[in-house]
């Protein structure tokens, strides 16, 4: 069981990853002449640069650490939670908007969590229940919000955009999952160097892609069009893919699974958060009630971890 620091240093790294990762739902619209595909190769091909400038200086010692086994493990790492995850998640918010993306990447806390549930020494999943029904309501009436208005004319493209949540909601559960398990198997490298490594791997995949993404479909884009695509694919490099994945994983080694998987509420959370103020209005009602429940079940799912001397304390003092 966690300590209180560890949980409570662990869910600051976890809050910060969940503002810079809601960026990336926001950056499709910013760039909206691209593709999913172009996205994704735009910006993993930056962080395979920015990567490989940080790791340089360390090269020779990590890859002395660094086995072939771990750089298979990299390979399926830096496909499931970069490249397919954000070639399917760019696709559905341009298909079916922010809201609706965030609505479905929204159910990773709860299958990362069901999941982590029956790893050996886990919170028992009846103290997780109330935390995973608060979940699986908010991101419901978030759900009914999204799609209740939509007109006829528009549902097949809501339909595309849905499936497309869906299949990066099953790419990234796989990863954050497996993420979390190579990290307690390789105590002798750091969160920050695990993350530059899947950068540097996730940039030599982006090669591969670039070349469908840019030739095969090349498209005719102005001049501005270019110089807003490298600044929001570098931002996302920077920002999500170097900042975000390093704080990620230091997050990953302060807590344990089932409560990794509630961290990914801050990212639905800031996502919906960053697409009211690109859409300049204000939550609705349901919104509202959505957030609040998104809150209550990070916040139910940390007591559910507290040691069970504090519980009783606490149950005593309220």
């Amino acid at each position: 069981m966690p300590s209180t620091n560890r949980i409570i240093l662990g869910l600051l790294c976890g809050m910060a990853a969940g503002a810079l990762w809601g960026v990336v739902f926001v950056a499709p619209e910013l760039a909206r002449p691209f593709n999913g595909m172009q996205l994704a190769a735009g910006r993993f091909l930056a962080y395979g640069v920015i990567a490989a400038a940080l790791i340089a200086p360390h090269w020779k010692r990590l890859s002395a650490l660094i086995g072939a086994k771990e750089w298979r493990a990299l390979v399926v790492l830096s496909l499931l939670g970069n490249i397919i995850y954000y070639i399917f998640l760019a696709s559905a918010v341009q298909f079916g908007g922010v809201a609706m993306t965030s609505l479905v990447i929204g159910f990773l806390p709860v299958a990362v969590t069901i999941i982590g549930s029956r790893d050996k020494g886990a919170v028992p999943f009846a103290r997780l229940a109330p935390s995973l029904l608060m979940s699986a309501a908010g991101v419901g009436l978030v759900g009914w919000q999204s799609l209740g208005g939509t007109a006829p004319g528009e549902m097949k493209g809501q339909l595309i955009g849905l499936a497309c949540a869906f299949a990066a909601l099953g790419s990234w559960t796989a990863y954050a999952v497996s993420n979390s398990r190579w990290l307690a198997r390789l105590p002798h490298v750091t969160g920050q160097d695990w993350s530059l490594l899947t950068g540097v791997v996730t940039g030599a995949l982006a090669l591969v892609i670039a070349i469908p993404a840019f030739l095969i479909r090349p498209g005719h884009f102005a001049p501005e069009e270019w110089m807003r695509f490298i600044a929001v694919v570098s931002g996302m490099a920077l920002l999500a893919s170097i900042v975000g994945n390093a704080l990620w994983n230091k997050m990953s080694r302060l807590l344990p699974l089932t409560l990794v998987g509630q961290m990914i509420l801050f990212e639905t959370l800031f996502a919906l958060l960053y697409g009211f103020l690109w859409e300049q209005r204000l939550p609705t009602a349901l919104e509202y009630g959505a957030m609040v429940l998104v809150v209550g079940s990070v916040i139910t799912c940390i007591w559910a971890h507290r040691p069970p001397a504090q519980r009783v304390i606490a149950s005593k003092t309220s």
